[in-house]
């Protein structure tokens, strides 16, 4: 067992069992379920219906932890419904395609008025108790309406709420967690700090002016309806990230994880060193187990995505509100008005913004080589006895590139395979089907990130219009080449030979010689950096081009990160970033009002995923018994 899991059943181990009174659990224990167990799946399911339950008994019939006494964590928010929730709800969607995800956009909106906070499954209904007949007892004097006000900082930007208005929600939260102390057994803790709704939190300083911008559009004073809501959490999983699956996998190994598309899955980040490059070891939201399963099938969810929601209570203040329809008859059509105004304002920043951009970077990872599927001996594979090339598999190419010194100098220069091909070409069609204008591409020396380049261009329709500059710069990190030196890559001329749209002009920034072997982590970066800003600073500005860039799985994080003036990764968790990146993985780059002022958005088309084809022997899986 885990230290950390063994600390929480000391947690949860000596405390007293007291008795559940729930309508729903007698239903379940007839059905033959231990009491323990069938208190676990109403807590797991919000206590909603008995149908709820009995599926989740049904899915998490093989979760080894069922047995387990730790119980949920619960919190206690105070959540806006209604125009200024959806008005929130436009800035979260905005502000993490304009720059990215921060801490905020984990958890929907809101105002914390308690912290997480256990409780023992068969007191949970003493808790909904506990939050009616406190909210029965401020619904007169809560605030009819909340000011809100804007608060901005370099790491945070959020809505404070006035002093006399937090006092009687502090009042609130005070109310409930001295009552869930007394009659549930909680060690509750209020909150008794400023009072806020947190817009974004963490995130780089740069982005600070583009998300004010897109607060002030926020107004305030959009009608809401105030409620306070109880959540709950596995405590286990607390410090895990969250994934949602794509896509089915059925496991093909004992040890894989069988997942459904929209399947939530716990992976920590601590536990990953026996999976293989691709794969997680992660634990179901819904069936509670565990196992291996393709990252690529995956992608990253919030960490609200796996709370329940159990109760809330609703602020009814129109009652007491003056009733604005009677002294003001034109108010709805004023408010429809008004929000039309506020849509259109939001509209119209994010136009004048679009309009500014000038020009886009695409970084983009080669397609599929061969030594990827058939191992770093995959020549090996397809020469005849003397020395000859031949398809030994239909994913190898069906011929390889003409070379003026020996044909092993594949090995270290390997190509694409036809999947890669195929990969690339793809691609290159899905960027045309999006109107993408290519005006300038830039290729690594690398073959693979030439024949990239190549095919991109083909999808594109742009082959004998727009020619490949290849940029020795560009090469992958040197440490992970595994000669230790760098290899003969082929030349212009015989690129050019090969039927290659090669720039035959274009004079590189870091010729050949100035690659070094086995080169420092802080030297590849810096290489990177370089050779990033000359490239933008030789493509003219006029007009809205994109500049494409096909590299190496390295090359993402060195390249954009330099160019919209972000920190380099740290050396220790760069290698499992760079697993992490697909064949055709991209990352996009577009020029602000400001010359040379970039910004990283979502890239113009997804990448694409697919799964694995093991190569297949008929006589040994068909004829054998």
């Amino acid at each position: 067992m885990a230290v950390a899991e063994a600390h929480l059943y000391a947690k949860v181990s000596n405390k007293p069992r007291g008795r559940s009174t729930s309508a729903l659990l007698e239903p379940l224990l007839a059905r033959g379920f231990p009491a323990h167990i069938a208190q676990k799946a109403l807590v797991a399911t919000g206590q909603k219906t008995i149908e709820d339950a009995v599926k989740w008994l049904h899915s998490h019939c093989n979760d080894p932890s069922l047995d387990d006494p730790i119980p949920q964590e619960y919190a206690l928010y105070l959540c806006p419904r209604g125009c200024l929730h959806s008005r929130l709800q436009d800035f979260w969607r905005e502000s993490k395609r304009q720059c990215g995800k921060n801490r905020a956009h984990e958890v929907f909106p809101h105002v914390t008025l308690c912290d997480f906070f256990t409780c023992e499954d068969q007191k949970v209904e003493l808790l909904y108790d506990i939050l009616k007949q406190v909210g029965d007892s401020f619904s007169q004097s809560f605030p009819p309406s909340i000011s809100l006000t804007l608060h901005a900082s370099p790491s945070y930007l959020g809505f404070f709420i006035d002093d006399s208005q937090a006092n009687v929600l502090k009042d609130f939260a005070v109310a409930f967690s001295s009552e869930a102390s007394a009659l549930a057994d909680c060690h509750v803790k209020p909150s008794l700090k400023q009072f806020h709704l947190t817009l974004a939190h963490r995130f780089y300083p740069h982005h600070q002016k583009t998300l004010e911008q897109l607060a002030k559009c926020i107004n305030p004073e959009e009608p809401c309806q105030w409620v306070a809501a109880l959540y709950s959490r596995d405590m286990r999983f607390v410090h895990y990230q969250r994934l949602r699956a794509l896509f089915q996998y059925k496991p093909q190994n004992i040890d894989e994880l069988m997942i459904n598309a929209g399947d939530l899955i716990y992976v920590d980040p601590r536990q990953q060193s026996d999976a293989s490059e691709g794969w997680v070891i992660g634990t179901s939201h819904r069936t509670g187990c565990r196992g291996f399963l393709p990252e690529n099938y995956t992608e990253k969810a919030h960490e609200s995505d796996t709370w329940v929601k159990h109760r809330e209570y609703v602020f009814d203040t129109a009652s007491r509100s003056f009733t604005k329809t009677e002294k003001e008859p034109n108010v709805k059509p004023k408010g429809e008005a008004q929000n039309l105004s506020m849509s259109r304002s939001v509209t119209n920043v994010f136009s004048l913004q679009n309009a500014a951009l000038k020009r886009g970077v695409l970084v983009m990872c080669h397609g599929e080589r061969v030594d990827q599927v058939f191992g770093k001996s995959w020549l090996q594979q397809c020469l005849t006895a003397d020395g000859k090339y031949y398809r030994a598999d239909l994913n190898f190419p069906s011929s390889l590139p003409r070379q003026k010194d020996s044909m092993k100098q594949f090995e270290c220069d390997p190509p694409l395979s036809c999947c890669g091909i195929f990969q690339s070409r793809l691609t290159g069609e899905a960027l045309l089907d999006q109107g993408v204008t290519v005006s300038y591409v830039y290729s690594s020396p690398a073959l693979c990130c030439v024949q990239t380049a190549q095919h991109l261009l083909q999808g594109l329709k742009l082959n004998q219009k727009v020619r490949i500059r290849v940029e020795p710069g560009l090469f992958e990190w040197t440490k992970w080449e595994a000669s230790r030196a760098i290899p003969n890559f082929m030349t212009v001329a015989e690129l050019v030979e090969a039927s290659y749209d090669i720039d035959t002009s274009y004079r590189v920034n870091f010729p050949l010689s100035s690659l070094v072997p086995s080169e420092s982590y802080e030297d590849y970066v810096s290489r990177s950096s370089a050779v990033i800003k000359q490239i933008v600073s030789a493509c003219p500005c006029k007009g809205r081009g994109v500049i494409l860039i096909v590299g190496h799985g390295s090359s993402l994080a060195p390249l954009t990160r330099a160019l919209t003036g972000l920190p380099s990764r740290d050396s220790r968790d760069f290698t499992q970033m760079v697993q992490k990146i697909p064949s055709l993985g991209m990352c996009f780059c577009e020029e602000q009002k400001e010359e040379n002022k970039w910004q990283m958005v979502n890239p113009p088309v997804k990448t694409l995923t697919h799964g694995a084809n093991a190569a297949f022997n008929w006589r040994n899986t068909i004829m054998e018994d």
